[in-house]
């Protein structure tokens, strides 16, 4: 049962990852900066704690008490995160939802797998795998031979991206992704897929703080809730930076009280955007809280995004007017990150 409910959890977190960037559609008159930042102090500063607040009223004591080494892991994991999640926007912007969520999350899904192990072969931990450990066991090497398959994912699904771009004329583009350009989306998805999977070991570099919370007495489905306020406080340094310089180079600060555009509306879905992407981060808690932070819940996870982003983008009809074989390239590329997911998480199993 537990780990049906852990499924569940990711798929509804999954749901929210894949769907976030929809209400963006909606905002009219904005530059990107403008609404990113605005969905982002939604997603990093204002809901997470009001979340926290409500499954942990006690977080802010126990991030007080909190080592400060620990702080600092988990706040600069955010820092690296965010950049991924920045560029996540961008790659989403520039390649679609569909191309875009898959190479972003096969990167990341690959990475987030690494990242930790490769921390405990140079910082051993009691219960934690190594990277040596990884190459020494059956399932370590499944997980490392997924990495190469979601990398060999990614290679095709490239190939198809170049496909489409030469299939469609720009008025075509236009109306598949308003800013589709395969260079810029696949060097921002490259950065976005290795940095965005530092989340994984904020996450676990806060496990102090979520095994405070069940030692408080508090639910253990919504420990990592603590943690979240603190790696996305890293996530808002970034982004709030980046995007403070954007408004100031592209002379878009107006944009916040500029009349001629709708408002309201904007708000609206720039703080729906916002929230949205945090859910993935709440129902992700509440799946590890049942399967653990290992690379299968991570994987797990990815693999759910993937497969409901390339369902948006199907229905958005990103794909539409290019040939059969470009859409068989691009089926394909995708049905092998999945297959790569499979395999990470099989082969962290076992090695678990």
């Amino acid at each position: 049962m537990q780990v049906i409910l852990g499924v569940i959890f990711h798929f509804i977190g999954g749901f929210a990852s894949g769907s976030f960037y929809l209400p963006f559609k909606k905002v009219r008159g904005w530059a990107w900066e403008s609404y990113w930042i605005v969905g982002g102090l939604f997603s990093w500063l204002i809901v997470p704690p009001l979340a926290a607040y409500l499954t942990v009223p006690g977080f802010a004591e126990i991030i007080s008490a909190a080592d400060s080494s620990a702080l600092r892991w988990v706040y600069t994991m955010g820092v690296l995160w965010g950049i991924g999640g920045l560029t996540y926007g961008l790659g989403i912007r520039f390649l679609g939802m569909s191309l875009g969520n898959s190479v972003i999350l096969g990167y990341c899904a690959a990475f987030g797998a690494l990242i930790p192990p490769l921390y405990y072969n140079y910082f051993p931990t009691e219960g934690k795998i190594s990277f040596s450990q990884m190459l020494s066991s059956p399932g370590g090497k499944l997980v490392l031979l997924g990495v190469l398959v979601c990398l060999t994912g990614i290679f095709i699904c490239g190939i198809a991206g170049m496909m489409k771009e030469k299939e469609l004329g720009d008025e075509a583009k236009r109306k598949s992704v308003a800013e589709f350009s395969l260079i810029k989306g696949l060097i921002v998805a490259t950065i976005s897929g290795i940095l965005s999977a530092c989340f994984n070991f904020g996450i676990e570099a806060g496990k102090p703080m979520a095994t405070a919370a069940v030692d408080a007495g508090y639910n253990p489905l919504f420990q990592n809730n603590v943690t979240y306020v603190v790696l996305l406080w890293g996530g808002l340094t970034t982004n709030l930076v980046w995007c403070m310089i954007l408004n100031a180079r592209n002379k878009t600060f107006g944009d916040y009280t500029n009349s001629n555009t709708p408002l309201s509306r904007n708000y609206l879905f720039a703080a729906l955007a916002g929230t949205t992407w945090f859910l993935q981060f709440f129902f992700y808690g509440m799946g590890e809280s049942k399967l653990g932070n290992g690379a299968s819940s991570w994987i797990l996870h990815m693999a759910f995004i993937i497969l409901i982003s390339n369902l948006w983008g199907i229905l958005l009809k990103e794909w539409k007017g290019v040939s059969a074989k470009t859409r068989v390239t691009i089926a394909f590329g995708i049905a092998t990150i999945l297959a790569s997911v499979i395999l990470v998480g099989y082969g962290n199993s076992v090695t678990d």
